[in-house]
């Protein structure tokens, strides 16, 4: 953004000289005015005046073509009509001959001051692009998805730059039917989205393009998803924001990225009131319990971005707490940041945090999550998520915070692993706790979210960059998907509107075949599918299901502002029954050779113990 004042400045520092050297040159051949002083002081503001209502002072020049610099002679125009009604109105008298002079002359110093403009900057992002030109110039026969604006860009950068000699653009693509046959920069825009694999075809086509940077989710997944089928290299462009605040925006390469699987998922972003989070966050004591984990430390992020009082990381592991403490260091010098190591199973320690720091705000995204891993250590995951959550609960109730934000999971409805169950019982110790305290107690659940630790997508990447094979337990198997900011927009935004008790259900959309993201994984890393890469099937896993759901039958929706986010309605629980269920697997959980998933189940009825005998 700085460049662009800069560049902003320049021209209208350019402008004001030209315009009173076009004055001085028009009286040095003849043509004289009576009121030679008047418009020495009132033509360069005219000038300006005119440019800028015609926003010449818009238009990025280093990337200009022929028909921005045709915009200069209307504006020279307007200028020059307007300085003629300044002197009319004001009976001053000057030679017609002269109105022409000047605008001759005002188009030509600025169509020069211009094309000199574009040569420096080129000839200077040449320069300053030398040394990572082997790692990012473009080579190959290229298409261009997007004839707007974003896509004229790219056409007129690769078209004009000698770096990207090597690199030759085809045709465009444009769903709009009026441009069809259309030239930019004698580039033909050959049709629609139904034109891409021929087109490839035709063309051998390297690279793909995609410039629709405002494209929303839905219809880009759909794009990307037929582009994926040429087995052309695909180059996303950022959104226009960030396209404009790029240091080095003169050097497309380096501002294209490579496509990602979640711009596959074909949903749209939650948008998040960040008003009202501000509001929310700003100036209060907040606590995010296992604040180093994947959901936990964006928390964190999100949360500095918010102007807390004060932050506190809660987290049994250093080296996460460590890494994100020094990030946030970095990224928030003035945040109040309190780092702390502890486990939300340690009562003693719990009650040191609260007492002392009195947050009144607490996120709870400390649990055990690996379904596998829990299978084989049922005991610990009773200890950490149920347990772990009865007392932060607790602590929350006894040093008055606030509000707390229980992190839930799909997966504790209908639940067939210990996992699932035990968060089904997070949900109900929030629910029940809430009835009986001034502290909001609420949950929010989600399905799996992309590039967490654990998750199949890490994993995928590893099994590919080794050559494979790929390992997908069920070709059937589907689950629902949402990325990091999307989980934690929807956490803070719950935590913002709630009332206390509720359970918040993120509308994900879709779910998502396994099989198709892991062939789409290959795809995006540039091989194919069962050729390059094999794809092999292991069958489900202990307490692994074949799909997901997000509500239980008895649960019931309630809509909310956030069309994306409903509340679903509160089950009916004996407390009695429950807490004296809870005192008995207590007694019990460090006990390794008694059965707690009986127990479990006798809390959480619609638990299945042996979810593959289903399926």
């Amino acid at each position: 953004m700085k460049t662009r004042y800069l560049a902003l400045l320049l021209f209208l520092s350019i402008d004001v000289i030209f315009a009173e050297i076009s004055l001085f040159i028009a009286k040095s051949i003849g043509i004289n005015s009576v009121h030679t002083e008047f418009s020495y002081l009132v033509w360069p503001f005219i000038v300006i005046f005119s440019f800028y209502i015609l926003k010449i002072y818009n238009i990025l020049w280093e990337f200009s073509n022929i028909a921005e610099m045709l915009h200069i002679f209307p504006a020279a125009a307007l200028a020059t009509g307007v300085m003629f009604l300044a002197q009319a109105s004001l009976r001053l008298k000057m030679e017609y001959k002269s109105y022409f002079v000047l605008f001759c002359l005002i188009t030509v110093f600025a169509f020069i001051s211009r094309m000199m403009y574009k040569q420096i900057v080129s000839n200077s992002s040449l320069v300053n692009s030398k040394s990572s030109q082997a790692e990012h110039t473009l080579v190959g026969n290229v298409m261009v998805i997007g004839a707007g604006s974003a896509g004229s860009i790219v056409i007129n950068e690769l078209s004009v730059r000698p770096e990207y000699s090597e690199c030759k653009i085809k045709c465009a693509i444009d769903d709009n039917p009026y441009l069809k046959g259309n030239y930019i920069s004698g580039v033909k825009i050959i049709g629609g989205r139904e034109k891409i694999v021929s087109a490839a075809k035709k063309y051998d086509i390297s690279t793909i393009i995609f410039a629709i940077p405002n494209c929303n989710n839905q219809e880009r997944s759909k794009i990307l998803n037929i582009c994926q089928q040429t087995g052309c290299d695909v180059k996303l462009l950022p959104s226009v924001c960030k396209l404009y605040s790029q240091k080095e925006f003169s050097n497309l390469s380096s501002i294209i990225r490579n496509v990602e699987i979640e711009d596959l998922l074909g949903r749209d972003v939650i948008d998040v009131n960040s008003n009202t989070l501000l509001d929310y966050i700003k100036d209060k004591v907040v606590l995010v319990t296992g604040g180093g984990g994947t959901i936990g430390s964006e928390l964190c992020r999100q949360i500095a971005l918010n102007n807390p009082k004060q932050l506190i990381i809660f987290d049994i592991y250093e080296n996460n707490a460590y890494a994100i403490q020094n990030e946030l260091k970095f990224n928030f010098p003035n945040l109040e940041l309190i780092t702390l190591i502890g486990s939300v199973r340690d009562s003693k320690r719990l009650d040191y945090v609260f007492s002392t720091y009195r947050p009144q705000l607490v996120y709870h995204a400390a649990a055990h999550k690996h379904v596998p891993l829990m299978e084989d250590s049922p005991n610990e995951a009773v200890k950490n998520n149920i347990f772990g959550t009865l007392k932060t609960a607790q602590c929350a109730d006894r040093y008055g915070a606030e509000k707390m934000v229980l992190i839930s999971s799909d997966k504790a409805v209908n639940p067939t692993n210990i996992m699932g169950a035990s968060k089904r019982i997070c949900e109900m110790i929030i629910q029940t706790c809430n009835k009986h305290s001034k502290t909001d107690f609420v949950a929010v659940r989600f399905g799996n979210v992309l590039g967490s630790n654990g998750s199949v997508i890490p994993l995928f990447k590893k099994q590919i960059k080794h050559g494979g094979p790929v390992t997908v337990t069920d070709p059937n198997i589907i689950r629902y998907f949402m990325t990091i900011p999307e989980a934690v927009s929807l956490v803070l935004e719950a935590g913002a509107n709630a009332k206390g008790g509720e359970i918040f259900v993120l509308d994900m959309g879709k779910p998502v075949k396994i099989l198709e993201l892991a062939e789409n994984l290959i795809r995006l890393s540039g091989f194919t599918p069962y050729k390059d890469i094999d794809i092999v099937f292991t069958g489900l896993r202990p307490g692994e299901k074949l799909y997901e759901e997000l509500l239980m039958s008895e649960e019931g929706l309630t809509a909310t502002e956030n069309k994306l986010i409903h509340i679903c309605r509160p089950i009916d629980i004996d407390e009695d029954l429950f807490y004296k269920k809870l005192e008995e697997m207590k007694a019990v959980m460090y006990d390794e050779n008694a059965d707690i998933r009986q127990i479990v189940k006798n809390i959480v009825p619609n638990y299945t113990l042996d979810v593959n005998s289903e399926h």
